[in-house]
């Protein structure tokens, strides 16, 4: 799957974790005005409507509803992403409607992916994991970037991104990512693919650390 769009949608979608270096004082007073915002709903409340109202009166032409510039959940995910800050949360979030709409995310369905899906180089299991997260896998060995259509991978990439963060549970915020490295080879080889790989682990701690013996993939239990 063409890993680049991948990294787009992540800029579009807050990320798993976020770092950032800030002097002591910064740091501090950083952290109190996120647990200020967390514990406090009204203090978060009235955030989200800001940036909503900003989002309205300056960038007025992006969509609205499910995933527009008035949706309130996901304007709530970005402030957290961006620590409360109200500017930063409103740029992330302009940048990031306007490329979901760019690519027509809306527009992407079963159909429109089936070609590339049936190749089975990528899928989201049944099962959620151990800690309740989606999971998406990848089987790299059905990749071949030489062959199918980058275009084709790049919607399937964002169309099971979306399915995945589809099922995510209420009150969760992480999807599982697996790359089965077995059998990949040199015409699997994409060099974006593989700086996007965080971790690598064996099958045995897949099967142990993120299923039970009930929600293993097939394709992982033997």
């Amino acid at each position: 799957m063409a890993i680049h769009t991948c990294e787009a949608l992540r800029a579009c979608s807050p990320p798993l974790f976020t770092s950032i270096k800030l002097a002591p004082n910064c740091i501090r007073n950083c952290k109190f005005s996120v647990r200020n915002c967390l514990k406090n709903p009204n203090n978060s409340r009235k955030l989200v409507l800001k940036v909503k109202e900003k989002l309205e009166k300056e960038h007025y032409s992006l969509p609205v509803g499910k995933n527009g510039r008035d949706d309130e959940d996901m304007i709530l995910w970005y402030l957290k992403d961006r620590r409360f800050s109200v500017e930063e949360a409103v740029a992330k979030l302009t940048k990031a409607i306007r490329w979901r709409q760019e690519f027509g995310v809306s527009d992407l369905s079963e159909d429109a992916v089936k070609s590339m899906a049936e190749t089975g180089k990528a899928y989201v299991h049944d099962f959620l994991d151990v800690n309740d997260r989606p999971v998406l896998i990848v089987v790299a060995s059905k990749h071949f970037p030489a062959v199918h259509d980058q275009h084709e991978d790049e919607k399937l990439c964002v169309f099971l991104i979306e399915k995945a963060l589809s099922k995510l549970p209420a009150g969760k915020e992480q999807i599982l990512g697996i790359f089965d490295l077995r059998g990949f080879g040199t015409k699997n080889a994409d060099l974006s693919f593989l700086t996007f790989l965080v971790k690598f682990c064996s099958m045995e701690t897949v099967r142990k650390e993120y299923f039970t013996e009930a929600t293993i993939p097939v394709n992982f239990r033997d």
